[in-house]
């Protein structure tokens, strides 16, 4: 579709610029693929490769998990431990759901964007990194500014380069063609040579379905 073959252009022309990208989209529409997309086309792509949910991360555990720790630095931290951030040097680090960080995070993320160093918990020596960051979400995050539920100096960080994925329903001439590439890749994968197809009611369905969960709604209902 249209739309899609300007996202495409629009990664071809990031993934050559050293510079901090917001990928937002509605859940399931692939914020993480046009992620790992912009990583394997920049220069960066023979360097790690980190992916964070920062909505999975335990809030007492997300800093240590970001920013690693010393020795001693609390309780059963028997061992230095690099963070994830520290890992993603010389390569890429992905935050998905960085609209879900805590404040105190938010204040830490920011000072490593400026800064480009962090501090282990424990230790006050800087590390200097030369990560890319690459932060998504799925929530309106100039309403979250509004709410003061998110930093606006954060948000204008991390919002250097700006990439919308549009929702499934606004690519409707892709769904029939996403819908076989899932069924080819589903047979491979259960090594099943017999040929199956969609009935021209299914087809029919599909279009006309608003597909809510986007892909990721469009793979499962396949997959059954």
């Amino acid at each position: 579709s249209d739309v899609m073959k300007n996202v495409r252009q629009q990664i071809i022309k990031m993934a050559t610029v050293a510079k901090t990208v917001l990928i937002t989209g509605e859940s399931g529409t692939g914020k993480e693929l046009a992620a790992r997309a912009l990583h394997q086309l920049s220069n960066r792509s023979t360097g790690p490769w980190i992916a964070v949910n920062s909505a999975a991360l335990p809030t007492n555990l997300i800093q240590s998990e970001l920013f690693g720790y010393e020795k001693g630095a609390f309780t059963g931290a028997n061992q230095v431990r690099i963070g994830k951030i520290e890992a993603a040097n010389k390569g890429t680090i992905f935050l998905d759901e960085i609209g879900d960080i805590a404040p105190d995070m938010q204040v830490a993320l920011l000072r490593f964007l400026q800064e480009k160093t962090i501090e282990r918990l424990g230790s006050t020596n800087s590390i200097y990194l030369d990560v890319r960051v690459i932060a998504a979400t799925h929530r309106d995050l100039k309403e979250a500014v509004i709410n003061r539920s998110f930093r606006e100096d954060l948000y204008y960080r991390l919002n250097t380069l700006h990439l919308k994925i549009p929702q499934l329903r606004e690519r409707n001439e892709d769904i029939v063609d996403l819908a076989y590439f899932f069924l080819d890749r589903f047979l491979k994968e259960q090594k099943k040579s017999k040929p199956k197809d969609f009935t021209i009611q299914a087809l029919q369905i599909m279009k006309e379905h608003s597909w809510a969960g986007n892909v990721r709604e469009l793979i499962h209902r396949v997959e059954r």
